[in-house]
């Protein structure tokens, strides 16, 4: 069949030994048809020298679906799941960076994509292997050809072509790729092909010979990302690269895919770049209503709409009266579109689906529970109304609830959480009084946080009840005047905001007056600035926690004491900026879903900056955190500063996160103003840290526990 050219020109060269490209396989996803029609498109512009389009030659492969993973995969013959920073810097070397051995080696989970996109290729690597012909061309479906495709690859192909005459024929030739930044190592073949050693990416289009794809089967499983892990591949390869890319990714279709490297490589500096990753997906379906007997999976329920951008509020005997009078008047200014579990709104099915035509209703009817749903009934007013019946125990639930809702379901696990039934709530919200005057920045617009134009939106208060956990406490206490290596541990890794390097030589301790944390001017490759940060070993989940320190007064340095997590990010804030000293930041970033589920959307969280009163930086200051299932409250030398309740303006973070102090130089000069250069080396004074953690084994969490930091050297 080649060469190939545009339906402009016909070549006349002829392809040696009868090899030519006698089949052409699309990896096209049942959901993306569009991409499925634009790729045909391109293919029918293409011609070969019978004046034959590509698209005669081409057939639709269907990809396999990351929405359909209800866990997350684990390895087999064909995948291993886990690879390594090492791994990625083999590919892409980052001479600048000073990775540890630990972060060299330690394990990096594929994506639930990355795994998807992998097993499409290895089922499309089969075919080939069991077909007929000698070679193939694999696209994946969000391409389109350079313009000189055709004359580019007639070339490569005549030199492809004449070196088999002398060796043995190329297993992949690649049509489409991304060398890396610093340039893949290669061996010139012609003046239109290379032999790389390394260091191509993409695998959006490539022709494989039937020989090849048995060598590619042979060596599985393939261990990280397909791109990746064949870079490996290439010493027991015969691979070919055209010298340019010939076939291009669109960069007017977002991609489905997500990247496990990203974290690692924004840990050692790789990634510098600082931009907001808003959640762009709001529902459609709204609004929601859904109800269920006690212990249906109601909370599970809420959460799962929560992973699906659904403002949701949930487990309530009352809405707020503002809420409820929105509601009722069908107005559109209301603060959720979901609300689950809300006792008040059993008796006003009618009154709903008059006022939201549109509404859809979800009943929590766990089918292997006969006597649960036996003793409840269920809300009159339902008959004729938009209504899914769901099983959260089901392997299918995601499926279930997003073909209702007309929504993809996210990469990540159905929520399994403990009830929490319909809790009682204080109308009658009275914020305390502030010790000093506070104001709000700018805030993440995302599902989970309540923009700050709801002036008169105060939250949900709940009452307070006798939580099994509270009045028994874990109480620890650290004068730092070592490093309990156990229990902390220094930091030596970063972040994209932060302009330096966390280095363990930055923590020093005098043995009488804590820890001295500092930012120094030092060129480390990929930061020019060192800093200084300690991190507890275990997680916390509730509790008080409080910290005696003296922040730095340079500008551009933040000095931070605050609890944080990723997957999902959630986060609790305590920051002072060395241009003002005299201001408190505190701050929560929310993210829903459970253990492992990779929302991390935001960049701003939810601030609100507070006047201390007094410099932070010219003496020794207690600041504390009081964080439970109800509300967190921020204290200042035992003074009640702030205070923030059930989503004013975020929910409150639930799940396990590790406590942390740390003093560095930003990247934002809104954050903290402009780095002085010449006031550095700028210190931060850590006299002691305290935690109080509520007694796990009486604590009733919906979630697991990590271990406590359980500190003895007490001043």
């Amino acid at each position: 069949m080649l060469p190939i050219q545009t339906s402009r020109a016909f070549g006349t060269h002829r392809a040696s030994h009868g090899q030519s490209i006698e089949k052409i396989y699309v990896i096209n996803l049942e959901r993306q048809p569009t991409r499925w029609t634009r790729i045909k498109q391109e293919l029918q512009r293409i011609r070969d020298r019978h004046g034959n389009d590509l698209l005669s030659l081409a057939e639709r492969h269907a990809a396999v679906d990351a929405k359909g993973f209800s866990k997350d995969p684990s390895k087999d013959a064909e995948i291993d799941p886990y690879y390594t920073l090492a791994d990625q810097l083999f590919v892409e070397p980052q001479p600048r960076t000073l990775p540890t051995h630990y972060e060299l080696k330690a394990p990096i989970r594929m994506s639930r994509a990355e795994v998807a996109v992998a097993r499409s290729h290895i089922e499309v690597w089969r075919r080939v292997a069991q077909g007929t012909q000698r070679h193939a061309l694999i696209l994946e479906d969000d391409v389109w050809f350079h313009p000189n495709f055709s004359r580019h690859l007639d070339q490569a192909w005549k030199d492809v072509a004449s070196e088999s005459e002398k060796h043995e024929g190329f297993d992949i030739l690649y049509v489409s790729f991304m060398e890396a930044t610093h340039g893949a190592p290669k061996t010139f073949i012609s003046s239109n092909v290379f032999r790389p050693v390394r260091g191509l990416w993409f695998l959006s289009g490539y022709i494989l010979s039937r020989k090849g794809a048995e060598k590619l089967l042979a060596l599985l499983p393939c261990r990280g990302p397909v791109d990746l892990w064949i870079n490996h591949q290439f010493n027991v390869l015969n691979v070919r690269a055209t010298r340019r890319s010939l076939v291009r990714q669109r960069t007017d279709a977002t991609s489905t895919n997500s990247y496990s490297i990203l974290p690692s490589l924004s840990k050692i500096g790789a990634i510098n770049s600082e931009g907001a990753a808003l959640f762009n997906i709001r529902p459609t379906q709204v609004p929601i209503f859904a109800f269920g007997p006690p212990n249906s999976g109601q909370t599970s329920l809420a959460m799962a709409l929560s992973m699906l951008g659904y403002r949701c509020c949930s487990d309530l005997q009352e809405l707020p009266l503002l809420e409820m009078s929105r509601l009722s008047q069908g107005s559109d200014q209301r603060i959720f579109n979901a609300y689950v579990n809300i006792g008040c709104l059993e008796s006003a099915v009618g009154d709903l689906r008059r006022a939201y035509p549109q509404a859809k209703f979800v009943l929590t009817v766990p089918q292997a529970q006969a006597a649960l749903q036996a003793a409840w009934n269920t809300p009159s007013g339902l008959n004729g109304a938009d209504v899914v019946v769901l099983d959260s125990e089901d392997p299918d639930a995601w499926r279930t609830l997003c073909e209702y809702l007309k929504c993809a379901p996210p990469s990540c696990s159905f929520p399994k959480l403990k009830d929490l039934g319909q809790r009682s709530i204080l109308d009658a919200h009275v914020q305390p009084e502030l010790a000093r005057q506070r104001t709000n920045p700018q805030r993440d617009r995302s599902p989970w946080v309540i923009e700050s134009e709801n002036r008169c939106w105060s939250g949900i208060q709940l009452a307070s009840t006798s939580h099994p956990s509270e009045g028994q406490w874990v109480d620890v206490e650290d004068g730092l005047q070592r490093l309990n290596t156990p229990r902390w541990f220094a930091r030596s890794d970063t972040f994209t905001g932060n302009l330096a390097l966390f280095r363990p030589l930055n923590v020093e301790f005098d043995g009488v007056n804590g820890a001295i944390l500092s930012v120094r001017r030092e060129e480390l490759g990929v930061r020019q600035y060192s800093a200084g940060a300690l991190s507890s070993s275990a997680n916390y989940l509730y509790g008080r926690f409080e910290s005696t320190f003296q922040t730095s007064n340079v500008p551009g340095v933040i000095t931070g004491f605050f609890l944080h997590r990723n997957s999902p990010h959630q986060e609790i804030d305590i920051e002072i900026a060395g241009n003002m000293p005299s201001r408190l930041l505190v701050n929560v970033f929310y993210n829903p879903g459970g253990e492992g589920a990779p929302f991390d959307y935001g960049y701003r969280g939810a601030p609100s900056h507070i006047d201390l009163g007094f410099d932070a930086s010219s003496g020794m200051h207690r600041y504390a955190i009081e964080w439970t299932p109800r509300e967190i409250q921020w204290w200042v030398d035992d003074r009640l500063v702030h205070r923030r309740v059930l989503w004013n303006p975020t929910p409150i973070p639930h799940l396990p996160m590790k406590l942390h102090v740390n003093t560095w130089p930003t990247r934002s000069t809104e954050l903290a103003g402009r780095l002085r250069t010449r006031w550095l080396p700028a210190i931060t004074h850590v006299q002691s840290i305290r935690a109080k953690q509520h007694d796990p084994s009486s604590h009733d969490t919906r979630v697991a526990l990590g271990p406590i930091l359980t500190i003895s050297e007490a001043n």
